[in-house]
């Protein structure tokens, strides 16, 4: 409700009229129409889709194949990340304006080919996240033939576009007045950034860094569509099959794995004293 002593609320209403104006073409463009599934022959498609998911597969070969795909996966996205981590850590700190020497010119230590380095390496990134995985998947496959390399590949180019960027906003939001004045006291960048950044910017890089590593093991899931690898692939051959047994086998291991990764990441984030 708009309060009369809000003197926010005329505002606060003006943008809400404006994103259901903008929301009702787009709902439009998108041909979002819900009452389609429950809709004569499309709801008896769908119930026999469904009823062909039970029982579900369980014989020993399968699921030794299936044990095979979840660890397929789980390495997919792990060896990504660490991947992405590499790529984006030193780029974080090249394009963190908190370590520029040309944050400094007030103190008569100017940097000037600073902006040279750094605008580049954010147009780099821009490009890395600006194409999603399963694009970068898509064309790896093409290039490298189906398996677990194009995914893990594929995973390591985005993230390490969307870790970058978060990284460098993470330790410019923690104030840079102490790598600053390393940096003013002779003190390198990779001091500044030890002693300076670090300390304060490490619980929420962590936290991140877990967070995405969730989100590389459901993005590997999704690139195994188009061949590379793990569940997704296995579930894509199943369904060529018209296996719905197997294919509700799959996703009940790939829910389980994605529930065992949530709870071991609320335990990393405890230990490390991250938050929750």
């Amino acid at each position: 409700m708009l309060s009369a002593n809000d003197p926010q609320r005329w505002p606060r209403l003006g943008w809400t009229l404006l994103a259901l104006a903008l929301l009702w073409p787009a709902l439009h463009l998108s041909e979002l129409n819900p009452a389609g599934l429950v809709a004569g022959d499309s709801a008896r498609a769908m119930a026999g889709f469904l009823a062909g998911f039970w029982p579900l597969a369980h014989d020993l070969a399968f699921l030794a194949l299936v044990g095979r795909a979840t660890l397929e996966t789980l390495a997919i996205a792990t060896v990504g990340m660490a991947l992405a981590v590499l790529l984006a850590a030193p780029a974080a700190l090249v394009i963190n304006r908190a370590l520029s020497l040309s944050a400094l010119a007030a103190e008569g230590r100017p940097g000037p080919w600073g902006g040279l380095v750094r605008w580049p390496l954010r147009g780099l990134l821009i490009v890395l996240r600006s194409i999603p995985e399963l694009v970068w998947a898509l064309l790896l496959v093409r290039a490298l033939g189906l398996g677990p390399t194009a995914g893990v590949l594929a995973i390591a180019i985005t993230y390490a576009g969307m870790l970058g960027k978060v990284y460098a906003e993470i330790l410019e939001s923690v104030g840079p007045a102490p790598a600053r004045a390393i940096l003013a006291a002779g003190g390198s960048r990779l001091a500044a950034f030890a002693y300076g950044l670090l300390p304060n910017a490490l619980g929420e890089l962590l936290s991140y860094t877990l967070y995405r590593w969730e989100c590389a093991l459901r993005a590997s899931v999704v690139m195994g569509f188009v061949g590379a690898g793990g569940l997704g692939q296995q579930v894509e051959l199943s369904l060529r099959m018209l296996a719905g047994g197997e294919v509700a086998t799959l996703l009940l291991v790939f829910v389980l794995l994605v529930t065992a990764v949530d709870g071991l990441s609320r335990i990393l984030r405890r230990s490390l004293g991250v938050g929750a």
